[in-house]
């Protein structure tokens, strides 16, 4: 993209403002993901007028466009060409954007079989805290050149600078989707879905919440209906089964409204990331289970030391997803190596530390 473009022109010199008052800034978009990581800190810096779809070739299954690019209209127009982001970014309310889905790197209910938001990322346009506008990667999916800054982004919560533009390759849409109903315990289901998962079957998503056990499949027409006859289960009409992929992909479901509602009081509500075959979780509280066993939601008023201590001991981490109290941070703490490499490309991309202070890291 052009530095000449009037809303980047603008983007630049509020930033050269900002560096010279030592103030900083608060990255934003459509503002559905304040909630998400440290307390937005600064003055906003609003991306949204940085919007539109650059480029579109569905023939080469790429697109481009610019951050303030609401997620409703790219899925929209991916959508008239039989195509969509396969990763299902959540949309936790109107007004998402393209640039916060990928600072935020956050992915759906397909995230185990598709993959995550990082995989579909090409290219990206990025300004600097010293107002540099700089370019990675490009709309193919070999870069070989140096480090992929581009799919380091994903995740990174506007730290290291604010996305312009991004280049993400896209999929077309399953021509076959059916969902099955099974009645299982947690432990049962955990069992159930990583055995599905080793086998060669059109599994797209799972999930398990209270006894039962949901299982998308998603493919070739022969395919999924060749699985459904193996599996068995109960079926459930599709269109049911679509507002429930929905709810569950935009937090709309009941397991999060009230894992919500409770985050206000002494209750949080906890992302847990950990080994799919990690057994189940002796924590107090409410457990919802997606990517086939590796992501555990628990809504829970236990400690969050001892939260985070339960999902190291299997291998993962664990995330304050929503909680009034972050003090002890959103994010589980870094081991040094880690923290180091954190350091410096904060140091490399925004020396001043402008960006989003405190939002992925106390100390960045």
């Amino acid at each position: 993209m052009s530095s000449h473009d009037p809303a980047l022109q603008a983007l630049i010199d509020r930033i050269a403002e900002a560096r010279a008052r030592g103030t900083p800034l608060c990255i934003r978009g459509g503002g559905t993901k304040a909630f998400y990581g440290g307390a937005p800190q600064g003055e906003p810096l609003d991306l949204r007028p940085l919007a539109g779809i650059s480029s579109y070739e569905p023939t080469e299954l790429v697109v481009s466009a610019r951050a303030g690019t609401l997620l409703k209209d790219l899925e929209a127009a991916l959508a008239e060409h039989g195509q969509c982001l396969p990763f299902e970014p959540p949309r936790f309310a109107a007004g998402g954007t393209v640039g916060g889905m990928v600072a935020a790197g956050l992915s759906g209910p397909a995230r185990a079989s598709m993959g995550a938001v990082r995989d579909y990322v090409l290219g990206a346009s990025l300004l600097t805290g010293r107002g540099e506008l700089l370019s990675f990667g490009g709309q193919v999916m070999k870069n070989v050149a140096g480090y992929d800054v581009s799919r380091l982004l994903a995740g990174s919560l506007g730290v290291l600078g604010a996305i312009c533009e991004v280049s993400l390759k896209v999929l077309p849409q399953p021509p076959a989707t059916l969902t099955l109903r099974f009645d299982l315990g947690q432990e049962q289901a955990l069992q159930a879905v990583n055995t599905l998962a080793g086998k060669p079957l059109p599994l797209n998503a799972s999930a398990w919440w209270d006894g039962t056990l949901v299982v998308r499949l998603s493919g070739a027409a022969a395919a999924v209906q060749a699985a459904r006859a193996q599996l068995g289960g109960e079926e459930i009409p599709a269109e049911m089964a679509a507002a429930f992929w929905q709810g569950l992909r935009d937090h709309s479901d009941e397991f999060f409204v009230g894992a919500r509602r409770a985050s206000e009081g002494a209750a949080a509500l906890w992302r847990l990331s950990v080994p799919p075959t990690a057994p189940p979780l002796q924590l107090s509280g409410e457990q919802l289970i997606e990517w086939h066993g590796g992501l555990r939601w628990l809504c829970t008023s236990t400690p969050g030391a001892v939260v985070r201590s339960a999902a190291e001991q299997v291998g993962g981490h664990a995330t304050l997803f929503l909680g009034r109290d972050k003090s002890a941070g959103a994010f589980a703490p870094l081991a040094p190596p880690l923290e180091r490499i954190h350091r410096e490309l904060k140091r490399a991309f925004d020396p001043d530390h402008l960006f989003n202070p405190g939002r992925l890291y106390p100390t960045l």
